[in-house]
């Protein structure tokens, strides 16, 4: 198709626009404070977890929190998640998934505004900006000037504090999967896996990019989290809201004393825009690049505040408060909007599964047992005519200590059992063995019955001999020349 085609639409900005660089302004509020409170709370958990001690006993990592890939164990204080065990980390990222439809559902995009990695960590590069370039004005000063050796000591000066950063972000992160102080000195001596170099390298430049140059359009053009969540907000989500009936038609403070009751109560002073961290235009309406940080409410309120006018023209707000606000109604309080039934619903869902978890936890056996009979073959003839029939037992001990576990055998009469360690002659209905802490002890274990025992289904039992006496029953099937 000919690109002159009458009927093809062109856009007077044309296929492609270079990024125009946002410079947000520095503002003091409720939003802007509680964006600090969240940003120092996740970096500290992030940078800080890694190094927090937490004694299991002199068979255990002392690391809080250390995911151990090596040894295939999920430790978070307490708590211990062994491979079998897969189905409480799905728990917990399905919980993890509902929070965001729960958040998503009450109060739109909250988590973009506050929580997500790429708003925290281009939050905190933007007040290292601020902190070597100045505020807006300084900072658009500074990019449209020459490039003189004063600008270029700025720029490696503050590319230098973002590279510290993002190598000091990629550096936490491979904390989680050893032990720290152990692998801060090999890292350091040269002595880590080249996965730990590999994965920090790659780390610092995603990290160095993203939060130092891309922002805003890792926001609106990359992640796909914006598109998933418009189908999750309705008229009763909580929303960052310019109330144009209010606001319109716009006018400066000399225009409004001019013309009593013809101008709205925006003055157009355009600082919702100077200090959006996107650099969008509320006042334009919704959009994919207003991440719901409330910044803007913070700027609108106290230009309100200086020209004696009532807050909130700029507000959290309900798509329905909105409209009955606009007839003439009283809003509602924020808390009464969140009680929706799809809020309702979300929560009750998440609680539920929260609560299983928790009750899976708190009664699950650290002692379980396992048995594998032979098939080939499935059975020997002994001498005296009695049959013997092996298997393959797996003792886990979850428990960081070792224990001394009891095997028994329990409904097939007449018949005893030992070990490949044992003798025959020490053959019994039930054999202790020692199993070190938190292994999974692999045994070969024979069987020997009676010769006019038939075919047929039993158990084993194992019971830890401590004070806790947890124990375990498996099901196995003991083979005789009979059995079809």
């Amino acid at each position: 198709m000919n690109k002159t085609d009458p009927l093809i639409h062109h856009s007077p900005l044309g296929d492609y626009q270079a990024r125009k660089s946002v410079h947000p302004r520095r503002i003091d509020g409720p939003f802007r404070r509680f964006k600090w409170l969240i940003m120092a709370v996740t970096l500290l958990i992030y940078y800080a977890t890694p190094w927090i001690r937490w004694d299991r006993g002199p068979y255990a990592p002392d690391q809080a929190v250390l995911l151990d890939l090596a040894n295939r164990r999920f430790y978070m204080f307490d708590i211990e998640i062994w491979p079998q065990e897969f189905y409480f980390v799905a728990g917990m990222l399905i919980m993890a998934g509902i929070g965001l439809f729960l958040v998503t559902s009450a109060v739109g995009r909250a988590w973009c505004g506050y929580s997500c990695p790429q708003t925290v960590w281009t939050d905190l590069f933007q007040h290292v900006d601020r902190f070597v370039d100045g505020d807006r004005n300084a900072r658009m000063r500074l990019e449209a000037a020459p490039w003189t050796w004063g600008k270029v000591g700025r720029r490696l000066f503050k590319w230098t504090i973002y590279l510290i950063i993002a190598f000091w972000t990629g550096g936490a992160w491979i904390m989680y999967f050893a032990d720290a102080p152990t692998l801060v000195r090999e890292f350091w001596a040269g002595e880590a896996a080249p996965v730990a170099y590999i994965t920090v390298a790659i780390l610092t430049v995603t990290t160095f990019v993203f939060g130092g140059f891309m922002r805003e359009q890792v926001c609106i053009y990359m992640c796909p989290w914006p598109r998933i969540q418009s189908a999750m907000m309705d008229e009763q989500s909580l929303l960052v809201t310019y109330k144009d009936w209010r606001g319109e038609p716009r006018g400066s403070l000399k225009k409004a004393q001019k013309n009593p009751g013809e101008v709205g109560d925006c003055i157009d002073c355009n600082q919702c825009v100077a200090v959006c961290p996107t650099g969008w235009d509320i006042r334009k309406g919704p959009d994919i690049s207003c991440i719901t940080c409330g910044l803007c409410i913070d700027a609108c309120d106290r230009a309100m505040k200086d020209v004696g006018r009532p807050r909130g023209l700029i507000d959290y707000i309900t798509l329905e408060d909105a409209t009955r606000e606009e007839a003439g109604g009283e809003p509602r309080p924020a808390y009464k909007a969140l009680m929706n039934p799809r809020t309702i619903v979300y929560f009750i869902v998440w609680s539920g599964i929260g609560i299983g978890l928790l009750f899976a936890l708190g009664t699950r056996s650290h002692t379980t047992i396992s048995a594998a009979p032979d098939r080939n073959p499935a059975f020997t003839m002994m001498r005296d005519g009695s049959v013997r029939n092996n298997y393959t037992i797996k003792l886990r001990n979850m428990q960081a200590r070792p224990r001394t576990m009891r095997i028994a055998i329990d409904g097939l009469p007449g018949a005893t059992m030992w070990t490949e360690d044992m003798s025959t002659d020490n053959a019994a209905r039930q054999i202790d063995v020692p199993v070190s802490a938190d292994v999974t002890r692999s045994l070969r274990l024979y069987v020997i019955a009676p010769p006019d025992l038939a075919a047929q289904d039993f158990n084993f039992t194992v019971t830890a001999l401590d004070e806790e006496a947890e124990s375990d029953t498996v099901e196995t099937h003991f083979t005789t020349p009979g059995d079809s």
